[in-house]
């Protein structure tokens, strides 16, 4: 029992310590289509652009997005039906409508915070079952972090609402956060990202 509770702890501290960047929601359907359209709009433009013989400058940037797009489509992977995509009237007919829902789709992911939250349940129930003095231990032990997450961010919500309530504080506000140490700033930057 007590091999058990030293690798639940140990898995969790690793999460914890390492992040959640390997860790990631699978695209859906519509967000599959959403980058291939995608793709598909961004080479029609970047083909257009070159026969009407535009600037080099929209050319290259043209060009440059169909690449960047195809690397999207390689994260994301392709849909089980490809939508019609062969001209820029099919793209414009159905890509608005797959955006949007891919769009809607993305926002009902959970968030960092959530999914954090999620996990110290688990651990905490885990640790219930488990019982015994250790058992204790690690419910207290996990109770302490989710409170200590839940305090990090209503302090980070906090804090930008002050810098944006008050731009001229602003600067002195970051200028007062330069000592924080590197794990913090990294915290708060993805406290940021996923807010």
């Amino acid at each position: 029992m007590r091999q058990i509770m030293s690798v639940v702890v140990l898995v969790w501290c690793g999460v914890m310590f390492c992040g959640c960047d390997a860790v990631r929601f699978a695209p859906g359907l519509e967000q599959k289509a959403n980058a291939y359209l995608h793709w598909r709009a961004t080479e029609l433009a970047a083909a257009e652009a070159k026969s009407e013989n535009t600037t080099p400058v929209l050319q290259g940037l043209t060009a440059l997005s169909a690449q960047q797009s195809r690397a999207f489509v390689a994260d994301y992977g392709l849909p089980k039906e490809l939508p019609a995509a062969d001209t820029a009237e099919q793209i414009l007919a159905a890509g608005g409508a797959v955006a949007d829902s891919a769009y809607q789709q993305s926002l009902e992911r959970p968030d960092m915070w959530q999914a954090a939250e999620g996990a110290l349940e688990l651990g905490i129930g885990l640790a219930g079952l488990l019982g015994g003095v250790y058992g204790a231990r690690v419910v207290q032990f996990l109770r302490q972090a989710q409170d200590k997450s839940r305090a990090l961010k209503e302090i980070i919500a906090g804090n930008e609402l002050f810098k944006r309530d008050y731009p001229a504080q602003a600067e002195a506000f970051k200028a007062a956060q330069q000592g924080q140490s590197a794990a913090t700033r990294k915290l708060v930057a993805e406290e940021k990202a996923a807010g």
